[in-house]
């Protein structure tokens, strides 16, 4: 059974320990350095008002998973990111199903009018995860480089929110 609630600051260690993994492992996330507790606790204190973190528990309480929602920068106001995590070995058991249905009742809660996400088009499982979930295709970004100069390609896709 998977629990799907509010993260905070008691996750972030896991939460990190998870994402460092996903890390470690290549080829998923954008994210190329050591994540630690204090990064998770950083980025999870940068806009409160306007955020929504959620983990995904398995019934001993360990983190299966994580996704966020948030402003970006280089997003309208009406519009957030959204990112999410799932524990290497644990992806295809519904994990992050069930974080999508929180994350965008809770992306409507705070006032958006739709989700961002931004993949590597190296991730197809993080692709077809959007794409089952309804998100369309609205840019593609072919020469992004990562922080630790890794030129990759991304698409940016688009979830209404009606």
């Amino acid at each position: 059974m998977i629990t799907i609630r509010r993260a905070g600051a008691l996750d972030a260690r896991e939460m990190a320990e998870l994402l460092s993994a996903i890390i470690r492992t290549g080829g998923t996330t954008a994210h190329t350095g050591e994540v630690t507790r204090t990064t998770i606790l950083a980025w999870m204190a940068q806009d409160p008002d306007r955020s929504a973190w959620h983990v995904a528990e398995d019934q001993d309480g360990r983190i299966l998973g994580f996704q966020f929602v948030e402003p970006h920068p280089d997003l309208p106001p009406e519009a957030c990111d959204i990112a999410s995590f799932v524990r290497v070995g644990q992806t295809g058991l519904g994990v992050g199903s069930n974080l999508f249905e929180a994350s965008w009742r809770a992306a409507k809660e705070l006032g958006y009018s739709w989700i961002n996400a931004t993949i590597r088009t190296d991730n197809s499982g993080g692709l077809a995860y959007y794409q089952s979930r309804g998100f369309e295709t609205y840019a593609h970004h072919p020469d992004e480089t990562l922080a630790d100069g890794t030129p990759v390609a991304k698409v940016s896709k688009r979830y209404d929110l009606g």
